[in-house]
């Protein structure tokens, strides 16, 4: 694929139609109530896949339709700018061509165009986050966050800031080098929260002036148990709590969050790699946060359910659901009644039934065929 690097002022003007002054009008329809939904698929692409695919999905059946795809060099995670139509996928290829990549998305059709991409200067980007002012990429390999201040139209500037993670961990084989898996925004967009892999921290910054296009030196957020790895985080609905999945050591932890100061208070740690295989990925709580699933790889690999407690936040394990080869990523259907799991080795996308009261998934036999497939969106 030729790979376009090329200028914010370049983008602007290939977007010069969308502002935040004429973003799309917001449906009055709920997400969780419409029947189909705008499903956004990454994947690896060292073996038969494109990049990025678009399919329609019935959350009410299951049922689903491919729209289009588009040619991007290892999209393993995507961002959504849903109020844009704007896409931001990294490219996590491990080297000099690591970048951020800009898409717009016709919500009608699923059709996507690649406007521009941006060297992330840090090797494997493997996750993005992006705000009002700012997209974030935590480069594994790198070690590192690489900062780009978005324009008024949503599109990237040029590479502003690299933060660099630490090395600290006690596990020779995977925290030798400094290693950032996750950057997360606040609820409320005042603090990003970042996962230092191999120094077994939680980093928080601060987000800086109105437009929230800066962020201040890192503070340690939390320190967990050395050797952890922690991987991926998610708030709660309410924004009372946050919770940290650590690949190395299997755990979770539950905290208490103070949105005035960002602070964190550990309220619990639980098991949900029950074999240590090193494996623990992703992490997410039901819509109505009565339910949090985590998403186990390398040996019985599969995804725990935990029950919430709706007082204190803290977790009771009350089931797993065995799924497919390296169940990477998942993602809960806007209404809940499903839960569909990117089976990377699989090669495929596996639907599983969620009931909303008991938070338990039962199998449905279908699954979307994809080549690599490793992160599952909403529009």
């Amino acid at each position: 694929m030729n790979r376009l690097i090329i200028g914010a002022a370049a983008v602007s003007a290939c977007l010069s139609g969308i502002s935040c002054s004429n973003r799309p009008s917001t449906s009055t329809e709920n997400a969780a109530e419409r029947e189909e939904q705008l499903m956004i698929v990454g994947t690896y692409t060292d073996a038969e896949s494109r990049g990025i695919y678009t399919f329609r999905f019935n959350q009410l059946t299951a049922e689903w339709q491919p729209l289009d795809s588009a040619e991007v060099s290892n999209p393993s995670f995507i961002a959504i700018d849903s109020q844009r139509s704007l896409l931001y996928a990294v490219s996590e290829n491990g080297d000099e061509s690591d970048a951020l990549n800009l898409l717009t998305i016709q919500p009608a059709t699923g059709a996507m165009t690649l406007k521009g991409s941006w060297l992330t200067e840090g090797a494997a980007p493997c996750y993005v986050s992006a705000a009002e002012g700012l997209a974030v990429t935590a480069n594994y390999t790198g070690g590192s966050l690489s900062l780009f201040p978005l324009d008024a139209a949503g599109c990237p500037m040029p590479l502003d800031t690299l933060f660099r993670g630490d090395a600290t961990g006690n596990n020779p084989m995977r925290q030798a080098t400094p290693h950032v898996h996750c950057a997360h925004f606040s609820p409320d967009g005042c603090f990003l929260f970042a996962t230092d892999f191999s120094s077994d921290r939680l980093l928080r910054f601060r987000v800086q002036n109105e437009a929230g296009q800066r962020l201040e030196s890192p503070e340690v957020a939390a320190t967990i148990e050395s050797g952890s790895g922690p991987r991926h985080l998610t708030f709660a609905p309410d924004g009372r709590h946050l919770y940290l999945i650590s690949e190395l050591s299997g755990m979770i932890h539950a905290f208490a969050y103070q949105p005035e100061d960002g602070t964190l208070t550990l309220k619990q740690t639980i098991e949900t790699d029950s074999v240590h295989a090193q494996g623990s990925a992703h992490i997410q709580l039901s819509s109505d946060g009565r339910y949090l699933y985590a998403s186990n790889r390398l040996a019985h690999e599969g995804v725990a359910i935990y029950a919430v407690n709706p007082d204190d936040g803290q977790l009771t394990s009350i089931g797993y659901q065995l799924t497919g080869r390296h169940p990477r990523h998942f993602n809960l259907t806007p209404n809940g009644r499903y839960l569909l799991v990117a089976c990377r080795d699989s090669h495929q996308i596996e639907i599983y039934q969620r009931d909303p009261s008991t938070g338990h998934l039962t199998a449905t036999g279908k699954a979307i065929p994809l080549s690599k497939p490793v992160f599952i969106g909403w529009f």
